[in-house]
C-alpha cells in the first residue's frame, strides 16, 4: 500500500526488530537520545522490585490521618450540637447557663477551633430533642446512648438498623443497670491528691478519683453538681467539665467472641455525631488485670471521644 501511494517508509518501520526491552515492533534507540530505562518515560511503571516514590507516605495519610481527621470532625459536630442545645435551653450567657459553660469548657478541652464555637453560638438554635436510649448489646451488655437530634424518628430508625447489624437492639429498663452521678472533671497536673481531697470536702464532693495523670474526677450527688463546681472554682481549681454521668452498678466480663462483637458495636456508634455520650457496663480491663479483657484498656462507665466507656458530651 505504501508503494502504491509513492511513500517510502524507514526501514525499521517496515521491518519489525527487537527493541532494547526485547519487544518486537519498537524502533531502536536513535543517535543522541538517552538509553531507554524503566521509569524514565512518563506513564510507564517502574522496573521489577522497585517501589514507587510516595507510596508509603500516601498509605500513612490514608490509614492514619484520614480516620483521625474524620474522628475530629465528628467530635467538632458533637460539640457544636451541644453548644446550640445549651444556648437554646438556657440562653447565650454562660454566666447564667451552667450547661453552656460546661459545653464551652469541653470545647477548650478538646481544642475545638474558636471560629467553630462562635459559628455554633451565632446560628439560631434549631428545635431538637435529647434522648437517653437503652441498648442490650452483645453478651447481655447494657449501653446508654445520650442522643441529641433534630429528627427523633430518623435517629431511632437508623439506630435500630445499626444495632441489628451488630446483634443488638433498643431495650427498656437498661437505665436501672446504671447510677446517675454528678462528675466535675478538673485538670490534675498541678493538684496533689491531698489538696484535691481538701477541696472536695469544702466543695461538698463525695469522692475524688484520679482518671489519669492529667485529670481528676470529683464525684457528687447530681443535685449538688452546680454548687460543687462553684466550690472547686472558689478553691482555685479550673473545671474541665461538670456533667451528670451514668456509672454502671457492676461491670460485665464478656467472653472473647462477645467482647470482639461489642468492640465493633462501640466503633460503629462512635461514628454517629448525634450520639453525644455513650455509657456501658463492659469490663474493659486488660487480661493481665484480674483476668478481664477489654478493647481499649478502660473499665466501663463514661466514654470520651472514641469508645472506651462513654462519649464525652456535657450539658
Amino acid at each position: 500500500m505504501s508503494a502504491a501511494l509513492g511513500l517510502r517508509l524507514p526501514r525499521f518501520l517496515g521491518q519489525p526488530r527487537a527493541s532494547i526491552w526485547g519487544s518486537p515492533g519498537l524502533p531502536p534507540r536513535l543517535p543522541g537520545l538517552p538509553p531507554r530505562l524503566p521509569g524514565l518515560l512518563p506513564g510507564l511503571p517502574a522496573g521489577p522490585g522497585r517501589a514507587m516514590a510516595g507510596h508509603n507516605r500516601w498509605s500513612k495519610v490514608r490509614n492514619v490521618k484520614g480516620p483521625r481527621d474524620a474522628e475530629r470532625s465528628r467530635l467538632f459536630q458533637r460539640m457544636a450540637q451541644l453548644l446550640r442545645a445549651a444556648a437554646r435551653e438556657g440562653g447565650p450567657d454562660p454566666a447564667q447557663n451552667a450547661a453552656l459553660a460546661t459545653a464551652l469548657e469541653l470545647c477548650r478541652k478538646h481544642n475545638v477551633p474558636k471560629n467553630t464555637v462562635e459559628r455554633a453560638l451565632r446560628e439560631r438554635p434549631a428545635a431538637g430533642s435529647r434522648l437517653l436510649l437503652g441498648v442490650r448489646g452483645p453478651g447481655g451488655s447494657a449501653l446508654l446512648l445520650d442522643v441529641l437530634t433534630d429528627n427523633v424518628r430518623r435517629s431511632q430508625a437508623e439506630l435500630r438498623t445499626l444495632l441489628g447489624r451488630h446483634g443488638s437492639s433498643l431495650a427498656e429498663g437498661v437505665q436501672h443497670s446504671f447510677q446517675a452521678v454528678g462528675v466535675v472533671r478538673v485538670s490534675g497536673q498541678a493538684v496533689a491528691m491531698e489538696a484535691a481531697l481538701e477541696a472536695a470536702a469544702v466543695a461538698g464532693a463525695q469522692d475524688v478519683v484520679a482518671e489519669d495523670e492529667d485529670e481528676l474526677k470529683f464525684l457528687c450527688d447530681p443535685s449538688a453538681l452546680g454548687s460543687v463546681r462553684q466550690g472547686l472554682v472558689a478553691a482555685g481549681l479550673r473545671p474541665l467539665s461538670a456533667t451528670v454521668e451514668f456509672q454502671p452498678r457492676s461491670l460485665l466480663t464478656l467472653a472473647e467472641g462477645a467482647r470482639t462483637a461489642a468492640g465493633r458495636l462501640l466503633d460503629a456508634l462512635a461514628e454517629r455525631p448525634d450520639i453525644v455520650r455513650l455509657f456501658h457496663d463492659i469490663d474493659e480491663r486488660p487480661e493481665d488485670a484480674g483476668g478481664h479483657s477489654g478493647s481499649d484498656g478502660h473499665s466501663g462507665g463514661d466514654q470520651s471521644s472514641g469508645h472506651s466507656g462513654g462519649h464525652s458530651g456535657g450539658g
